[in-house]
């Protein structure tokens, strides 16, 4: 294993990979082994940095499986997305690119959204 390899030479305290409810794996990585690696990095105590935690926007727009949820919680998709990564994992570190501040305002709003297990769950779900 990459990580357990990587450790025997340095600590490690972060990890960034691909993952996002569009997209939860990457070119090494299938999805089960995203999966487990969140949970190995939660159990560690190691942030994972989820790479492009927004779909570059795709997860940000109207239209989509996260509206109704959305509409739930008076909230926009992307801030959804984020709430859902946020409660995937304790030690998720999600940073949304951002082009204003208006912007960066509306992505914070995504940490302070609760999710029930059941939204979560939905979500989830819908994405695989």
């Amino acid at each position: 294993d990459q990580l357990a390899r990587a450790q025997k030479i340095v600590p490690i305290v972060t990890v960034q990979n691909h993952y996002n409810l569009a997209m939860r794996q990457s070119e090494q990585m299938t999805v089960a082994d995203s999966e487990a690696m969140i949970d190995l990095c939660a159990r560690q105590g190691i942030g994972f940095i989820p790479w492009s935690p927004l779909a570059f926007g795709e997860l940000a727009r109207s239209g989509g499986a996260l509206d109704q949820i959305a509409k739930r919680h008076n909230a926009q998709p992307g801030q959804i997305a984020l709430a859902w990564l946020l409660k995937r994992s304790s030690t998720m570190l999600p940073i949304p690119g951002t082009s204003s501040v208006k912007h960066l305002d509306e992505d914070m709003i995504g940490a302070t959204i609760k999710l029930s297990q059941e939204e979560f769950d939905a979500i989830d779900r819908g994405s695989k």
